[in-house]
């Protein structure tokens, strides 16, 4: 009995000196692991850099053609599910006077972006540019500032639809679009810039054509609607036509008798 027990506790530390052994390998092929994983973020970091340089010259042509489309902007926002649920009647009013957007991110691309918005002279407030910047702070949480928005005498939109609601909501989604400039409470979780950022920046004129885009569609609908209708009376014709002829048939013979 004693040789059994000696022998099994031999057999259980040999056992246990294997699992820490791979444990201990686990970990130094992890870390290669990681360092290959770091490696490859430093050089897809330098391939978008590359591209995003790249991207600037079209940006530039595409927003000199933009301008020359009336509302281009309030449309595409409006049209945007997300920007869209933000937007009162006053917000769309005061962004019939944005005539150029552009998002900037920064050379080194992880610490941030800014979003730019330029105004044409309106009767809510005074300056031509609006601007709201996200940068990660030496320690890597998320910050956020933006421009001061110089509101004319009785034209603030914010204190106005704060007004509206009674109440100041904390920890929810702006009252007003505009209240987004001043929101700096979760810059981590800014889903507007990102959404702007990510989703619009890139292709704004997918979201500028919707009502087109659903207009084509009602209007194929209403062709086949048109051409099953066309069916309909074709086949109701054909069946009158027979219906004829078999009393045409009958009659013929009731005269010959």
């Amino acid at each position: 009995m004693f040789y059994i027990f000696i022998k099994t506790l031999f057999s259980l530390s040999f056992a246990e000196k294997e699992q820490q052994e791979a444990i201990e390998h686990i970990d130094e092929v992890q870390n290669e692991i990681d360092r290959l994983n770091e490696q490859a973020s430093e050089e897809i970091l330098k391939v978008e850099q590359k591209y995003n340089k790249l991207r600037q010259p079209f940006f530039q042509k595409r927003s000199e053609l933009i301008a020359k489309i009336p509302n281009f902007w309030v449309t595409t926002f409006v049209n945007h599910p997300q920007v869209s649920a933000l937007l009162g009647e006053e917000d769309e009013e005061a962004l019939h006077y944005l005539s150029r957007v552009e998002v900037t991110e920064f050379e080194d691309i992880k610490s941030g972006y800014r979003i730019d918005f330029f105004f044409d002279e309106n009767p809510y407030f005074e300056n031509k540019l609006l601007s709201k910047e996200f940068h990660l702070n030496e320690s890597g949480d998320p910050s956020s500032k933006s421009t001061e928005i110089k509101w004319k005498s009785g034209k603030n939109i914010k204190l106005q639809t704060q007004n509206k609601a009674g109440r100041k909501r904390q920890h929810e989604e702006p009252e007003s679009f505009f209240t987004w400039f001043t929101d700096h409470a979760d810059a981590g979780a800014d889903e507007l810039g990102e959404v702007i950022k990510d989703d619009i920046w890139p292709n704004p004129l997918q979201y500028y054509l919707v009502p087109d885009m659903d207009d084509e569609e009602g209007e194929g609908e209403d062709d086949e609607e048109d051409e099953e209708g066309l069916e309909d009376i074709d086949e109701e014709g054909d069946e009158d036509g027979e219906e004829d002829d078999d009393d045409e048939g009958e009659d013929g013979e009731v005269n010959e008798c």
